[in-house]
């Protein structure tokens, strides 16, 4: 589906994937978060443009998997091509929004 690459610059931890689209185009994406649903992982993605930020706020989301047998192979990001799946999804991530959005409310009250 894609390549994983890892941003080589220290001060910037975020980690990014280059996905190969079915036009032959390519687009670098931030990853946002891996969630879980349903006992399987899922990988969120902010798609990027040529100046390495986000237009319009959409994400994309793809079924995520490791090879638990080599350290070394790149992960695999499959389409979703369930609505019902999908939207399992997008609920999750919703949730993940409002506790990221609860926690960063409460850190700024404690400071």
């Amino acid at each position: 589906m894609g390549k994983t690459e890892e941003n080589s610059n220290p001060e910037d931890e975020e980690m990014t994937v280059t996905l190969d689209l079915e036009d032959g185009t390519s687009v670098t994406c931030a990853v946002v978060t891996i969630i879980t649903v349903s006992e399987r992982d899922y990988i969120v993605l902010l798609p990027l443009n040529d100046h390495g930020e986000n237009d319009d706020g959409e994400v994309w989301f793809y079924r995520y998997s490791e090879d638990e047998n080599d350290v070394n192979a790149e992960p695999v990001l499959d389409y979703i091509d369930d609505d019902e799946e999908y939207e399992l999804v997008a609920d999750a991530f919703d949730e993940y929004l409002d506790s990221v959005e609860f926690d960063e409310i409460v850190d700024s009250e404690e400071t």
